[in-house]
């Protein structure tokens, strides 16, 4: 994180901190204070905080799926797995809301939403975890509610994974039918060209350069995919070599850091 966000984000959370001394019993300040403590680095307190909110509001969707989000960053994945889970059942029925950035993106357009967030970490617990048969179900939940480019192709990057981890490759081939260059993506241009990649639109060593070239954002990303590419088609040895890759770039938590790790853990 530049030096500059770090102060931004300091005094960030010095104004949720704020907020919630002024309200503790609200959830949204607590919300924002867990987020922006995580922001920080500091995962365990911002744990301990939704923990405290989820004492005082247990029936509170948003904090269930910001705590699981932090569990996925400590590596807690099984108590991840909890705390989605239960935010899925308590958002049944009930109208989607859009989710605000920490930092907004360049138009100051929110792409993501609650339950959204719900399955895609939801299904990204599951696939560290080698649960392929249960992402498999949370990513079809989240396709449903992928009602924007990006959500559609956060979803369909990972749900593409998934379906080839469980050999159904002509299933994983029909979830690259709605992706095409022209797709209006504002966050997700890493996934957006992985998709591109999988159906032969872009070539994977080139796209392996570029990620490079981006530093370590774009190899966790963009490599975890084309390590994913190079698995499928029998190259394990290339595959290894790039997760190790991504390992060597120290950004521990990014998703496709996490994937890497509990990938090396079954392939060596």
């Amino acid at each position: 994180m530049r030096s500059e966000t770090i102060e931004m984000q300091q005094e960030l959370y010095e104004k949720a901190l704020y907020e919630y001394q002024e309200k503790p019993d609200d959830p949204d300040a607590i919300v924002w204070l867990g987020r922006r403590t995580a922001y920080l680095g500091r995962y365990r307190d911002s744990i301990g905080i939704y923990s405290m909110g989820i004492e005082k509001h247990p029936e509170n969707p948003i904090l269930y799926r910001h705590r699981g989000n932090r569990y996925i960053s400590l590596r807690r994945f099984d108590l991840a797995i909890d705390d989605f889970e239960r935010a899925a059942k308590l958002i049944k029925g009930k109208p989607d809301i859009v989710e605000p950035d920490g930092i907004p993106n360049e138009r100051n357009t929110p792409v993501s939403s609650l339950h959204f967030n719900i399955w895609y970490h939801l299904g990204l617990s599951y696939y560290v975890s080698g649960r392929f048969d249960e992402a498999l179900k949370a990513y079809k939940e989240c396709l449903a509610v992928s009602r924007n480019p990006d959500k559609l192709v956060a979803t369909s990057h990972w749900l593409y994974m998934t379906l080839r981890r469980l050999g159904l490759v002509e299933e994983a081939k029909s979830v690259l039918d709605p992706i095409s260059a022209e797709m209006d993506i504002i966050e997700n241009g890493n996934y957006h060209e992985c998709l591109l990649m999988y159906k032969g639109e872009l070539n994977f060593d080139q796209l392996l350069e570029a990620a490079r070239g981006m530093g370590a954002l774009g190899m966790v990303t963009t490599g975890y995919g084309v390590a994913n590419w190079f698995l499928y088609n029998g190259e394990k040895v290339k595959a290894v070599g790039i997760l190790n890759e991504i390992l060597s770039t120290g950004s521990w938590a990014g998703f496709g850091y996490i994937a890497a790790e509990a990938d090396l853990r079954r392939l060596i």
